[in-house]
């Protein structure tokens, strides 16, 4: 490649005349055969534009070519009524969901894992602006982000240098975007020493008649690229960067990390709101992973496939690019758009008036053909949709783990129990003061939860919630789930548990789950194990989506997640998005007066395999996770919202991590109000011991606390769906958690020892 971006690139009719020429394929990471597949397509070499091109876009984050076999699944396994709210499912940049009243929702989660390990501030804060930029790009105004975090063990020296940059990262970007951060999850384990995951999610609100979706039609409409200008960032960053393992010695490919500019994304924002209300485009393509590449790629391909690029058209920061690095360049946030010639004066007069920079790089053709130029030369003239639609699939060899028999034959069920009050007392605490089930203020202290004067519930509850509508309180909440222990004991169960603990926690808040979006985060690919792992998991989820009728609207893959030969756990995060008519009715996650019932929702069965329990006392993983009834969870959902609907309720919250003892813990603290907690009749009802009662993990569980005048009334509804229901306590004014005949502990020994281990391991937030 040459190092002046005046200079002359390498030409198509060069790359016929000179077939023999030796190209870099691999070093873009480009397997053999894939480099010869492209001489096939193209009756030729390709130049080595269309091989920065093809390179970027047949990566593994591009294309997903070793998951679409799989990914099939989420649109193959649908029924009618999971669909009748569906306005735009996978295949665009987000899925939108109509939530009634004509308002729509739409969401999306992404990973930006492996620049995140690199550079953690740069890397999660462009991962927050590219998830975000897909929210605008479906005409939507983007109104809350939370995002789902995986960390090495909180004692290694390196994980404090990747919470630090990845925490301040999100905060910075998020904060200066005006966007509040309403949830999400974080995570330590020594498996993703190297190899943090940062998965990021956002959510828009737009009227129905503001949709808007990204293609390219009509001969003659401009092609106009707007934003912050190209550079040297970011070349191949996301799309090669996420598409090959790190080897012991470190990435064997090391582009340039994204950087990000919060405060030119807030104006991009407005000014793209404009442009769509102002009905001033056809549609707009953010340029996220593979820049150029894709945006031009997929829009001709969703169009009518035709598009014509003057590609020194575009305005750089850094003259020196060369037309391929241009090409490649990840540069954040920049947007494309398809303007009819009659409205491009006003779109211009929109982008001066917000001082975005514009260049008008072409136009759409009816030749079927992309075709670019440099300098007055062709460098690239593809079919696009070889290059953004129809690459490489592959069915990858799959194999069952050698190991995964022994794992599971394990069991937590032979590991000590505590024997006396004392031991429980200790182990409750223990558990609460463990990393993953700490207090994880230290982190969304630094983000803004309440801008925007919507959030209706936040950190710690177990949901997020926004009001979409001032006039009516309709609103949305979210969750985003997954338990990397579970699925590496059993992947299907694992991802279905990760499912159903994201549906719960949201129909704890009083919302109606309704979609799905999915992080899949997993090892190399060409690790047959790890293929298993993948496809069991689709399955499980696919599946448990069918079971709930609730449909995958999109999401992403990230594979390669390993250093050496050793993969991550496979670790689903799962979002889920509800409803709820009137966010007035939301439900806390922690009882506010003393005197309230408390009731256990559900039934406790010997479930310890792959618990908190079992592995921050007993440093144990093996046996089978719990078991899954989905049936179950939909009733239980139905049960929380009619109760809702009724104000019956005064706190939910879900059982999962830690069992009963840590939502206890969680309830007290959450307003400082205490409770008196008896045992017996979980124990003679379910027939488990008094451990058992308090750190099984079985699912389709929720605490309660009822006002005394609503207990008859609950009762009664409880009944009446068939629920089992069981009184385990009362809230008080001693500000103690007392589990009568077996311990009590003050509020200030609880809220000390949660908020102890993030603090103690991370210091003082930097740069606050």
């Amino acid at each position: 490649m040459t190092s002046s971006s005046t200079a002359l690139a390498d030409t198509v009719a060069n790359a016929a005349a000179t077939p023999d020429k030796v190209q870099p394929y691999g070093a873009l990471g480009l397997k053999e055969d894939e480099y010869e597949r492209i001489k096939t397509i193209l009756g030729r070499r390709p130049t080595s534009g269309e091989l920065a091109m093809y390179s970027v876009m047949w990566s593994e984050h591009c294309s997903y070519k070793s998951s679409k076999v799989y990914l099939r699944q989420f649109g193959s396994k649908t029924t009618p009524n999971m669909t009748k709210n569906l306005m735009v499912g996978m295949g665009e940049n987000a899925g939108v969901i109509d939530v009634g009243q004509g308002w729509a929702v739409t969401f999306k989660i992404e990973s930006h894992n492996h620049p995140s390990y690199i550079e953690p501030f740069q890397g999660a804060a462009t991962g927050v602006g590219g998830i975000v930029r897909d929210i605008i790009s479906m005409g939507a105004r983007p109104v809350a982000v939370m995002d789902a975090l995986r960390f090495g063990s909180i004692d290694d020296p390196d994980t404090a240098r990747v919470v630090h940059g990845v925490v301040s990262g999100i905060s910075f970007y998020g904060n200066c975007l005006g966007l509040p951060n309403i949830g999400g999850e974080t995570w330590f384990d020594a498996v993703y020493q190297a190899n943090p995951l940062v998965n990021a999610l956002a959510v828009g609100v737009l009227r129905h008649e503001d949709l808007h979706l990204a293609n390219a039609r009509g001969a003659g409409n401009k092609v106009v690229l707007f934003g912050a200008r190209t550079g040297g960032d970011g070349i191949g960053g996301a799309s090669i960067l996420a598409s090959d393992s790190f080897s012991e010695g470190g990435p064997t490919k090391r582009p340039a990390v994204q950087v990000g500019d919060p405060f030119a994304e807030k104006v991009l924002i407005e000014c793209c709101l404009e442009l769509f209300a102002g009905d001033l485009v056809q549609g707009i393509q953010d340029l996220g992973a593979a820049g150029i590449s894709c945006a031009t790629s997929e829009l001709a391909s969703n169009g009518d496939g035709g598009m014509f690029i003057e590609l020194e058209r575009v305005l750089l920061r850094d003259p020196s690019l060369t037309a391929e690095e241009i090409l490649m360049s990840e540069s954040q946030e920049r947007m494309m758009a398809i303007v009819t010639p009659e409205k491009l004066d006003g779109f211009l007069a929109v982008t001066k008036k917000w001082d975005v920079e514009t260049s008008v790089l072409g136009e759409v053709t009816d030749t079927g053909r992309l075709i670019i130029n440099w300098h007055g030369e062709e460098i690239v003239n593809v079919e696009p949709r070889t290059v953004a639609v129809d690459g490489p699939v592959y069915e990858r060899p799959v194999a069952y783990p050698a190991w995964i028999d022994a794992l599971q034959a394990d069991s937590a069920s032979t590991l000590a129990r505590p024997s006396d009050g004392a031991e429980l007392k200790r182990q409750v605490l223990a558990l609460l003061g463990s990393p993953n089930l700490a207090d994880k203020s230290w982190l969304t202290n630094q983000y803004d939860t309440y801008v925007m004067g919507n959030t209706a519930l936040s950190f710690p509850d177990d949901g997020g919630m926004v009001r979409v509508d001032e006039n009516s309180g309709l609103g949305f909440a979210v969750a985003t789930d997954a338990n990397g222990r579970y699925c590496q004991l059993d992947p299907y169960r694992g991802a279905q548990l990760a499912l159903a603990e994201a549906f719960r926690n949201v129909a704890a808040t009083g919302a109606t789950p309704v979609a799905v979006s999915d992080c899949l985060n997993f090892g190399s690919p060409e690790n047959p194990e790890v293929m298993w792992q993948f496809k069991r998991t689709v399955e499980g989820l696919a599946d448990g989506c069918l079971e709930l009728e609730i449909p995958v609207t999109g999401g992403n893959v990230s594979f390669y997640n390993q250093t050496g030969d050793v993969p991550i756990h496979p670790t689903p995060v799962v979002a889920v998005l509800g409803v709820i008519d009137d966010v007035a009715k939301r439900i806390p996650s922690g009882w506010q007066d003393e005197g309230n019932n408390i009731y256990l929702l559900g039934v406790t069965h010997e479930e310890l395999d792959g618990s908190a329990w079992a592995g921050a006392i007993h440093n144990h993983l093996g046996g089978l996770p719990p078991a899954v009834d989905l049936a179950s969870e939909a009733r239980l959902a139905a049960l929380i919202k009619a109760a809702s609907e009724q104000s019956l309720l005064a706190s939910a919250h879900d059982l999962a991590d830690g069992g009963l003892g840590q939502a206890l813990a969680e309830a007290v603290l959450r307003f400082g109000i205490g409770a008196r907690v008896w045992l017996t009749e979980i124990m003679e009802r379910d027939g488990v011991d008094a451990a058992t009662a308090l750190f099984s993990e079985s699912s389709g569980r929720m605490l309660v606390s009822v006002p005394r005048e609503d207990d008859v009334r609950f009762v009664g509804l409880c009944e009446g769906r068939g629920y089992p229901a069981l009184r385990i306590g009362v809230t008080d004014a001693s500000g103690a958690l007392e589990v009568q005949d077996q311990f009590s502990v003050s509020l200030d020994e609880l809220r000390g020892t949660h908020r102890a281990p993030l603090s103690e391991a991370f210091g003082p937030v930097i740069g606050n």
